[in-house]
């Protein structure tokens, strides 16, 4: 069923469609650079996120002399807390730890906890999986770069949309592992289903600010022609009991909304504690709309601290 969006989202609806219109007109050509710059336009509608007494930017390099970036907040510096590693969102092609700061930040108050940010590479330059490469080397690594705070040995990763595609991956792929224990993911809109089977995506998958056409030409710049796209799904990947406690949060209006279910009821299934919270008149990407939808932003940011805190 198609959803029904909220009025506080009307106006900006109709300005991302006419904006959208006046473009094809102009004959104005999709590349990554422009989805980035009109990505890094929404910064205006995030809010500045609160102070907090430990804020620091550095990196971590790969044996490969990859240098990840990370950002690393922490409300309480002197004591001891669990860590959340952050995966933005962005269609692995846009977003980055600085237009996510906020979010960060107010990911690292609601929980009480430590967050890093990770700066993870995108595509086109960098196609699957190296993104995910690099938020896996994070995870095996991340201690190295909490020389000055203390931590628990409580791992917990959080990430939107593409975000939630690396936070589920990273979970498939770690269940089994001996040195990386993921013990809660939190996922918000996630996208699990690279083939686009479900039908939100053809419900939702216009009017919603994220198209069924726009997801299709994300995908297309993420992958190579040979890579099966079913196999590097998260929800297609093994599931089964060892994944850790996962919250789930879904928009009403937006053409991930089914993947997010299915995959909740897959790990139901196999014995998997999961939280399922859905918004049902938002649309995707709603988080970073703070300014026009307060009040869902501030309950998201509450259960997602609730969670961590458990």
């Amino acid at each position: 069923m198609r959803g029904i969006v909220s009025n506080k989202l009307t106006d900006f609806l109709y300005q991302v469609a006419d904006s959208a219109s006046t473009a094809i007109a102009q004959g104005v050509e999709l590349t990554p650079q422009l989805v980035r710059a009109n990505l890094d336009k929404l910064s205006a509608l995030i809010g500045e996120g609160p102070a907090l007494k430990y804020v620091k930017k550095t990196s971590l390099s790969t044996p490969e002399n990859t240098e990840i970036k990370v950002n690393i907040y922490s409300p309480a510096p002197k004591e001891t807390l669990p860590v959340v590693l952050h995966f933005h969102g962005g269609g692995h092609m846009a977003g980055s730890i600085a237009l996510y700061d906020s979010i960060s930040r107010k990911i690292a108050k609601a929980g009480h906890c430590i967050v890093i940010a990770v700066e993870y590479r995108l595509a086109p330059e960098h196609l699957y999986p190296k993104g995910i490469d690099d938020c896996q080397y994070i995870s095996a690594n991340y201690q190295q770069l909490l020389s000055e705070l203390a931590f628990n040995e409580q791992l917990i990763i959080v990430g939107d949309s593409a975000g939630g595609a690396i936070c589920t991956t990273l979970a498939s792929n770690n269940r089994h592992s001996n040195t990386i224990n993921i013990n809660k993911q939190i996922l918000i809109y996630p996208s699990v289903d690279y083939t686009m089977s479900c039908k939100s995506v053809e419900e939702n998958g216009s009017g919603f600010l994220l198209e069924k056409s726009k997801i299709q030409w994300y995908f297309n710049h993420y992958f190579q022609e040979s890579q099966s796209r079913e196999a590097a799904s998260p929800l297609f990947m093994p599931i089964d009991k060892h994944l850790p406690k996962t919250l789930i949060f879904t928009a009403g209006c937006d053409p991930l909304r089914d993947e997010g279910v299915v995959y909740k009821y897959a790990l139901i299934a196999e014995g998997v504690c999961v939280e399922h919270h859905q918004f049902d008149d938002m649309i995707h990407a709603y988080m970073l709309l703070d300014a026009l939808v307060q009040d869902e932003c501030e309950k998201t940011y509450q259960l997602i601290g609730e969670f961590i805190k458990k």
